[in-house]
């Protein structure tokens, strides 16, 4: 988790408040010292990364809390309806209400810019990653995505040991990876990115395939 403040004084302290301990506490890297520079011109802010992380149950009450407040803000009729552990490393969200399907958008533009942006708060406030749920959005597009993968064991990986996926959008290529792998544990399966394009790509773990050429 990264921290930003004038000083490095601001930056232990507002990372104590974050993760809730004494500024004693906190086992932070200097990423970068603060500077003035010439007139205000230039000046350059502290950088502190921080080791020490929240516990995700008090993380979970946070991200509740916070992201209820800011709905309850907001122009949608949305109640965040769960909360939870995810795994480890991710944190559960599920939101639904009348307005979910606005939140949502056409082909699941607006889901993917909103998980986009909560994911990058929460990960870099926080350090945990995001499974966002917006009604069953993400139920049903997994349920679809399931038919493709099938097809795509039986043509490609069936055949020939190894293939990579169509271009998948947005939440699509990280479904297609946890599918994927479930189906597949003993394969090499990973996301790849060419042309500003994601897709899946599947092959040996030894890597003695081409599974990342034109397929």
């Amino acid at each position: 988790m990264r921290i930003e403040a004038k000083t490095l004084q601001e930056a232990y302290e507002k990372a104590a408040e974050i993760l809730n301990c004494s500024v004693a506490d906190i086992d932070a890297k200097v990423i970068q010292y603060p500077s003035k520079g010439i007139f205000g011109i230039f000046a350059k802010p502290a950088i502190i990364e921080v080791e020490e992380s929240l516990d995700i149950e008090k993380v979970i009450e946070k991200v509740k809390k916070e992201l209820s407040e800011l709905f309850k803000k907001s122009c949608y009729k949305i109640e965040v309806k769960e909360v939870s552990k995810y795994d480890d490393e991710t944190i559960y969200i599920h939101l639904d209400g009348e307005d979910a399907p606005l939140l949502i958008g056409k082909e699941g533009f607006r889901y993917n810019a909103l998980n986009y942006m909560l994911y990058n708060y929460i990960h870099q406030k926080y350090g945990y990653k995001v499974r966002l749920e917006i009604a069953e959005f993400l139920k049903s597009q997994k349920e679809k995505l399931k038919e493709y993968i099938d097809f795509f064991i039986e043509e490609k990986i069936k055949k020939r040991g190894y293939g990579r996926t169509k271009p998948l959008d947005g939440i699509l290529a990280f479904l297609a990876l946890e599918i994927l792998r479930e189906k597949l544990p003993d394969k090499y399966v990973k996301i790849k990115e060419r042309n500003g394009e994601k897709y899946v790509v599947v092959g040996e773990k030894n890597g003695h395939n081409s599974s990342d050429s034109n397929t």
